[in-house]
């Protein structure tokens, strides 16, 4: 088994420490994923480890063979070569004799009578066939069409920016490492993909780190999750729902850490308040641990009040209405006929593959595009903000709070309430000591959280949000869920991420690619599940029906070891719901001993795997009596 032990890892950029002395070890077959909010360094730590990015400080120790496959946010890419070119550019041997094959294929086709060509041809195929080097070139071809690339030969440079990452990423999953590093890899997916990355990442024999906000896919991929917060870094063994189970039990503790915190600080207030008269060096640091513990309970305080519960303009009775529209570019139809009318407090997301024209339907609806036919009526009192997949441009100079301000310079809650633009920046999970930061030291994520919440500065009462949860970290999703959750205006969403819209929409307007759109009043996994089920349905009507041939009757009778096992089954049974009801008891009273929590936590899990084996086996056992005392009669 290899591994790559790292050690006394930090880095600062400018005055701010990414992570200071942080240590892990990565070995063969651990699937981490990587969270935690932006710029916080998720994306400069597997730089440093690909190589790329230098550390302050740094150890790695790792055997001398160990190979990293990194996958970066923004991977460049030759745009003169050809895809399958692109997939094959590596040291390997193999790729770089399949590299090769495929520029001598290429050569040929544009000079066919070129006879050095031709036995240069010869000499690959037969070192292709040698080397068993077809697996990797047929595994290259699955792996693009798997993430929807179908021309092969096609320049990169032709290929729209969200092809041309699906190509890297079919690079770097082909590359043989013992370890990968994958930044957000199922940006730009669609649905299928995302299912087909999630099965192939889990199934790799190599370890893989990958940073992602998918959090169906976290949870199904990874058995370790790593969390940067505030130049640490905490390891919670184990998929994403066990993490988030861990952090419950660990803000419980925390919360009751923090109450005496919180009586501290109102004792130490009340002397500071008082002043103090000497000027001795006692008294001084009375201040200065005041100051700490200070910062850290208003620091706790913010972090519990992420809630976001804004005002939006008034909205009236009519909202959109869409009549007729038709659009299409060249033979490319995007809609065909399309009548639809949007009311207030819908919760709409547009699906479908990529292609399909989800942000065109969004711009449509912006107004940033014009219908080729029918029109879109907007309400009078309607306020749209659009956040689309571009970010518009940002002045690199400007400050945070400044950016904010042109914007708005408070912002009205629900409640009444109203909260200046530094609140909301601190509610945006940008602290205060930031506010004056220039944009242009801002990492991606950053820029477009506060991209968002300049959008929601104004008061929207429509919202159209094309995917907004790209590079968006987690917490910040949590927080615009939140927000959705209680936003009484319209939220039209295009969007990937399976999770985001399962929490935010309840209505789905799914176009086929074909200028058609169907509506669905439901959870997207729900409609997933039932194009699935259709499907499978439209499957099974297809097969040839096959004649039936009635076999005779055999004699139903139980074999002797399931005649002792019919005897104990019940109490079996019983005996398995017993032990889980006094494990969860044990659990309650466990309080804060995490160790003690997580024994009984693997031991309620064998029981209850058990209990469901169990449960299967006597519904088998009690079928099957059934049927013998039947053939008595």
């Amino acid at each position: 088994m290899k591994q790559l032990q790292v050690e006394q890892l930090t880095k600062t950029i400018g005055e701010k420490t990414l992570f200071e002395d942080i240590s892990f070890t990565l070995q063969t077959g651990d699937k981490i994923g990587l969270i935690g909010i932006n710029g916080t360094g998720k994306s400069t730590l597997l730089s440093i480890l690909a190589g790329k990015t230098i550390a302050d400080e740094y150890e790695a120790k790792h055997p001398n063979d160990f190979r990293i496959a990194h996958l970066a946010q923004d991977e460049p890419l030759d745009e003169e070569k050809t895809v399958l070119e692109t997939v094959f550019a590596s040291d390997s041997p193999l790729m770089t004799l399949n590299l090769a094959y495929e520029r001598v294929v290429e050569q040929l086709a544009a000079d066919p009578t070129n006879e050095s060509l031709q036995e240069r041809y010869v000499t690959l195929q037969a070192e292709m066939d040698e080397k068993q080097a077809w697996d990797m070139n047929t595994k290259a071809r699955t792996i693009l069409s798997r993430l929807g690339i179908q021309t092969f030969d096609a320049r990169v440079g032709t290929l729209s920016g969200g092809q041309q990452k699906r190509v890297a990423l079919a690079k770097v999953l082909l590359e043989p490492a013992d370890l990968l590093l994958l930044d957000e890899p199922t940006n730009h997916l669609d649905v299928d993909s995302i299912e087909w990355l999630q099965h192939y990442v889990r199934e790799l024999q190599s370890a893989v780190l990958f940073i992602t906000h998918d959090r169906y896919f976290l949870d199904g991929v990874t058995n370790y999750i790593y969390e940067l917060s505030k130049g640490k870094l905490y390891t919670h063994e184990g998929n994403y729902g066990d993490y988030l189970e861990a952090r419950a039990i660990r803000e419980e503790v925390e919360q009751a850490t923090a109450q005496k915190q919180r009586n501290r600080y109102r004792n130490e207030l009340k002397w500071v308040r008082r002043g103090a008269r000497a000027r001795s060096t006692k008294q001084k640091a009375r201040l200065q641990r005041f100051d700490v513990l200070q910062e850290d309970v208003l620091t706790k305080e913010r972090q519990m009040t992420l809630e976001l519960a804004m005002q939006a303009s008034r909205l009236g009775k009519k909202v959109i209405e869409i009549d007729n529209v038709s659009k299409a570019f060249g033979e490319r139809i995007i809609l065909r006929d399309f009548t639809e009318r949007v009311d207030r407090a819908d919760r709409i997301a547009i699906i479908g593959p990529n292609g399909a024209g989800k942000t065109t339907l969004l711009r449509l609806l912006s107004g940033d595009e014009t219908p080729d036919a029918g029109t879109i009526e907007i309400g009078q009192t309607v306020k749209i903000a659009h956040f689309s997949q571009q970010l518009p441009p940002m002045d690199p100079n400007e400050r945070m709070i400044q950016y904010i301000r042109e914007t708005s310079n408070s912002i009205a809650l629900g409640n009444g309430e109203r909260l200046s633009a530094t609140q909301m920046l601190e509610r945006f999970l940008f602290p205060s000591h930031v506010h004056g930061t220039p944009i242009g030291t801002l990492s991606g994520g950053e820029k477009k959280r506060l991209h968002l919440l300049k959008l929601l500065m104004g008061e929207p009462n429509v919202l159209l949000l094309d995917e907004p949860t790209n590079d968006l970290d987690i917490e910040t999703l949590t927080i615009l869920e939140s927000f959705i959750d209680t936003f009484p205006g319209v939220v039209i969403v295009v969007s990937h991420d399976r999770f985001f819209l399962d929490r935010t929409c309840s209505t789905l307007w799914s176009l086929d690619g074909s200028g058609e759109v169907e509506k669905y009043f439901g959870i997207y996994t729900d409609f997933l599940q039932a194009v699935k089920e259709e499907e499978k349905e439209e499957s099974v009507a297809t097969e040839a029906v096959q004649p039936v041939v009635e076999e005779p009757k055999k004699k139903v009778k139980m074999t002797y070891k399931e005649q002792q096992e019919w005897k104990t089954i019940e109490s079996d049974v019983m005996e398995a719901e017993e032990k889980i009801e006094q494990i969860e008891t044990d659990m309650a009273a466990a309080g804060s001993d995490y160790e003690k929590i997580r024994l009984l936590t693997e031991a309620l899990d064998e029981w209850n795997a058990t209990y469901e084996t169990l449960l299967e086996r006597w519904a088998y056992l009690e079928e099957l009596n059934e049927q013998i005392e039947q053939n008595k009669l």
